[in-house]
């Protein structure tokens, strides 16, 4: 029945992570990621570089993992390196999914992606994702959108990852695909260079709350992405030229050196995640508690 299922249920159905609910069948996202798997290890020989910031997540709370986009091989590596043990939930422009008569979306909605309207405030898309991050699960977008280098279009940074982020509860984590850009430059053949891929701290969009409300999701998402090209350019993070790369964005540079954001690791993250939850569970517990002078009065009763 699986093979038949229509791929549009499947964006609202769970893909590892912690819930209950039916998921997503997991035979087709085995086999698409044990093949590319296989092939790009012996084609581009890749490695992966302070992976425990993703694992650690696993089972613990959702994240948002962004990554700087200069490739079209960029998603096939950041859904690769999460397996197996983690499903990275894509999301992808809308377009993408109609491809081949719908063969792509079947693909894509397989491997846990779905999709997402560009240029436009797609609430049904937020509210998908901040759902898979509640239910601890990953979801990986892009804030440029489209890949760097591609037409002529001046690059821009969206911020909706730092309010997928806000909305579903759960930090950003920067990564990148260091190389990959060079596997097929404009005019010449494939290359196959080694490819590394690099997860950095994870980043809280509450860190941010000292900037003016208008601002603190750009300031988020900006912030992030600095991060993904410090980790591409394997450079420290001052020494990123944001006005360069987005020339007609906001820039945030001198904002963070006067006021720098605080630094965090996976472990530090999901501790306090966890210290929040049981703080929640033991309030809830004691507020369920019957009171002292309700449990009295049987034994008032009984003496009487």
């Amino acid at each position: 029945m699986s093979l038949l299922l229509p791929y549009e249920k499947m964006w609202d159905m769970p893909l590892g992570g912690t819930s209950d609910e039916k998921q997503v069948p997991h035979w087709a996202g085995n086999l698409i990621w044990g093949f590319l798997a296989f092939v790009f290890k012996i084609c581009f020989r890749y490695r992966v570089d302070n992976r425990e910031s993703i694992r650690g997540f696993w089972h613990k709370s959702g994240v948002v993992v962004v990554a700087n986009h200069t490739s079209f091989l960029d998603v096939a590596f950041m859904y690769i390196v999460t397996r197996p043990k983690q499903w990275l939930r894509f999301m992808g422009r809308e377009s993408l999914f109609d491809n081949a008569h719908g063969l792509v979306g079947q693909i894509l909605s397989r491997v846990g992606a779905f999709p997402v309207k560009r240029d436009a405030a797609d609430r049904t898309s937020i509210k998908r994702a901040a759902r898979m991050l509640k239910n601890d699960e990953i979801v990986g977008i892009l804030p440029e959108g489209t890949r760097r280098g591609k037409g002529t279009k001046t690059p821009e940074i969206h911020s909706g990852a730092a309010f997928v982020a806000k909305m579903g509860h759960a930090p950003i984590l920067p990564m990148t695909v260091r190389n990959a850009e060079n596997v097929k430059r404009k005019g010449e053949r494939f290359r196959f260079p080694k490819i590394t891929i690099e997860y950095g701290d994870p980043v809280l969009v509450g860190d941010f709350d000292f900037l003016p409300k208008e601002d603190r999701l750009d300031g988020c998402t900006w912030y992030a992405m600095r991060e993904c090209f410090a980790l591409s350019l394997n450079v420290p993070r001052d020494e990123v030229d944001m006005v360069a790369l987005f020339p007609g964005g906001k820039d945030f540079t001198a904002v963070f050196a006067e006021h720098p954001v605080p630094r965090h690791t996976t472990a530090e993250v999901v501790a306090d995640i966890e210290a929040k939850a049981a703080a929640k569970a033991a309030k809830a517990a004691k507020g369920a508690e019957p009171s002292a002078e309700h449990e009295a009065k049987p034994a008032d009763e009984v003496r009487a």
